[in-house]
């Protein structure tokens, strides 16, 4: 056995891991999305049987992914819950789509700023709003209402022995993340997240503390594939962008993931187009089952390679474990606190902020650190599509205002023609300048324009320069000499 499966010993002690990882994950974003917590475990078990049969990146796991939470809470508030199979599905299939046309590694061309942005504004609407979960309160629906809300929050949850204690075994759950990797390799054997909410749910028991629980409706009840009426509303306009965000994010994060665990082993590299496929077929069977969308996730990804993971073996066996849990324990579930949970969210979205690369860009590249910014504070003013929209777009005029580099030299020796050299790349981005000091040199003076070291000149610059000769010229001054007549024919000549 060992013989025709070398790595058989190392896969399944690192699917134990992972199991161990995931499975207070799933439980946890599944609650936090406002979903049955059993379809956590379902997309979770479709993300290691499933997507983590095909091939793609082979030691990157599934499942669902705290960076898709706000975006399903929305959905689901918007459309009802019946519609999130549908949206699941259809993002599913575009994604294969996509994979197909091998559009898979044009994802590695978004600017880092605005993924790490897109994260950042997650990890706070995150925060936000488990902050009120944790204390056993009702969130806001809104991005700013949700953090104008909480000096009002911690107001009522200080008035309340209830939100208290809820607040107190968050709180402790958040701490024993924290503490957790300080103590000896062996003491860590058990996964941070797993033992946070064992020993919250320890103590809520044995003191009998009264905090809300996980809702158990069992795997079979919860499990509701989309009738023909969710097929109905595809033809709302509003639900096709949420479609759009749905498959743009995920299909993002999990090539961004990708990459990242690429960088952690020295197996096989990811083939991007047949990940994105990969991903395509998991979320497709999600979507079919009612379940929430999957991403590749960072955080189990990383726990399988740090495990000792060799092959793909693992990631299935994960998702094995986690269908035995659903299947034979589901009654455990009851006893977890959603304070622990709301903990662990908490814990989670300060770690999607990228505190570190947000200095190192402010240090060294101002404008990537603003297009952060932005984005994240776009996120959690609009809403997660429109955000990610508006830092791609911000990318995009930063790239074309750094391309549209231009140098205007002006020589002026007192007497003779004044020299003008142009030198870059003059777009209609750079116009303004370009005639504001044109047309602030002397009248009654010859001039020769010098566009030899242009490697660029639009439409746009071509006509202006051509229209400022001609005017330059018009006041019985020699005609403007141009020394480079294939880019620019100037009529006054």
């Amino acid at each position: 056995m060992l013989t025709k499966y070398p790595h058989l010993r190392q896969d399944f002690a690192a699917s134990l891991v992972v199991f161990l990882v995931a499975l207070p994950l799933c439980v946890g974003v599944a609650v936090a999305s406002g979903v049955p917590a059993e379809l956590g475990l379902v997309t979770g078990i479709v993300g290691g049987t499933v997507t983590g049969l095909m091939r793609g990146s082979s030691l990157q796991v599934s499942g669902p992914a705290a960076g898709l939470t706000v975006l399903v809470f929305e959905a689901v508030n918007e459309f009802g819950l019946p519609a999130l199979g549908v949206i699941v599905l259809a993002a599913g299939l575009i994604q294969l789509v996509m994979g197909a046309l091998k559009l898979g590694r044009w994802f590695r061309a978004i600017s880092v700023s605005v993924v790490e942005g897109m994260l950042a504004g997650i990890g706070l609407v995150i925060i936000a709003g488990q902050l009120y979960s944790a204390a056993g309160l009702e969130a806001p629906a809104s991005g700013p209402d949700k953090i104008l809300g909480l000096p009002g929050a911690v107001v009522d949850a200080l008035g309340s022995t209830t939100a208290l204690t809820s607040l107190t075994v968050g709180a402790g759950t958040i701490a024993v993340l924290v503490l957790w990797k300080k103590l000896p390799s062996k003491a860590r054997t058990v996964p941070g997240a797993l033992a946070a909410v064992l020993l919250a749910t320890l103590v809520t028991q044995v003191f009998g503390l009264s905090v809300a629980t996980v809702e158990v409706n069992g795997l079979p009840a919860s499990i509701q594939p989309p009738g023909m009426d969710a097929f109905g509303s595809l033809a709302d306009p509003a639900i096709l962008g949420t479609i759009i965000a749905f498959t743009l994010i995920a299909s993002a994060e999990s090539l961004f993931s990708a990459a990242a665990v690429d960088r952690m082993h020295d197996g096989p590299r990811t083939e991007y187009d047949k990940e994105l496929m990969a991903q395509g077929v998991g979320n497709t069977v999600c979507g079919a089952l009612g379940a929430l969308p999957m991403t590749a996730v960072i955080v189990r990804s990383s726990a399988n390679v740090q495990a000792g993971a060799r092959t793909k073996a693992s990631r299935v066996m994960h998702g094995v474990w986690l269908l035995l849990f659903a299947a034979l324990l589901p009654s455990t579930l009851a006893l977890i606190p959603l304070p622990a949970l709301a903990g662990i969210l908490v814990h989670a979205g300060f770690k999607l902020i990228p505190f570190r690369e947000i200095v190192s860009l402010w240090r060294h590249h101002r404008g990537e650190a603003l297009i952060l910014v932005a984005t994240a504070v776009s996120i959690v003013a609009v809403n997660m599509f429109e955000g990610v929209l508006i830092g791609l777009a911000l990318a995009v005029v930063k790239t074309a205002w750094e391309a549209s580099h231009l140098r205007l030299e002006i020589v002026d020796k007192g007497a003779g023609p004044i020299h003008a050299h142009l030198s870059g790349n003059a777009t209609f981005l750079r116009l303004p300048k370009i005639l504001d000091s044109l047309e602030s040199l002397p009248q009654d003076r010859p001039v020769e324009l010098d566009l030899s070291g242009l490697h660029h000149l639009d439409h746009a610059c071509r006509t202006a320069l051509e229209n400022w000769a001609e005017r330059h010229s018009a006041v019985g001054t020699e005609p403007v000499r141009v020394t480079a007549p294939e880019l620019v024919k100037v009529a006054a000549r």
